[in-house]
């Protein structure tokens, strides 16, 4: 055991010098892939779940679709929460604004958080931040807590941001635009699904 642990340790020691190094994790991949594009996949097999890059591929889009479900979960409700709160247009204006801004804004964080710390880490971190506002839009009671509210909601939006650095890293040049599109595609249907869901089934429901 200890010997295993001195070849990682030294592995990486070699990694960090910028030496050669022949140390790989997975010892074999089930996809096809090019060495001289650092293994990264030159296929996609969508029914696979394999690692590190069908994974990789499925956790991305489907975190992606998470995150618009809930950015998007307040709008089929916007009608009913401006009559119950008696709130005026520019009121729910302000809090669309505020909401397309955090998105924006940590768009532009994202970037260089994920290559320092990667999409995997970052997008587990996004996700949690943005469910605890998600959780709270039942206590809104002014304009003022839905503005708040919709904003760190809209944190979640960003990650579109490690969802496409995610499959980059997985695919090579000639299937990566692939990969990104249906990935994005995907993520992106999680805005048009809340409507279905919440505004369509679960609100009436609740009614």
């Amino acid at each position: 055991w200890e010997s295993s642990v001195n070849i990682v340790i030294n592995k990486m020691a070699d990694i960090d010098s910028g030496k050669e190094s022949g140390w790989k994790k997975y010892d074999e991949y089930f996809v096809e892939v090019d060495p001289d594009q650092d293994d990264k996949s030159k296929e996609i097999k969508l029914l696979s779940f394999k690692r590190p890059h069908m994974r990789a591929f499925h956790c991305a889009w489907w975190c992606f679709f998470i995150a618009f479900f809930i950015w998007f979960s307040a709008a089929p409700l916007l009608s009913e929460i401006k009559a119950d709160l008696g709130l005026t247009k520019q009121e729910v204006w302000n809090s669309s604004i505020a909401g397309v801004a955090s998105t924006i804004v940590m768009r532009f964080i994202n970037g260089p958080m994920c290559d320092k710390y990667g999409p995997r880490i970052m997008m587990a971190t996004i996700l949690l931040i943005a469910c605890v506002p998600t959780a709270l839009t039942g206590v809104v009671n002014s304009a003022t807590d839905l503005l708040i509210v919709r904003m760190f909601i809209g944190i979640g939006g960003s990650s579109f941001v490690m969802c496409q650095y995610w499959t980059s890293r997985m695919f090579t040049k000639e299937v990566v635009g692939t990969a990104n599109a249906l990935a994005g595609g995907w993520g992106n249907l999680g805005g048009g699904v809340t409507q279905l869901v919440v505004g369509s089934a679960l609100f009436p429901l609740f009614k």
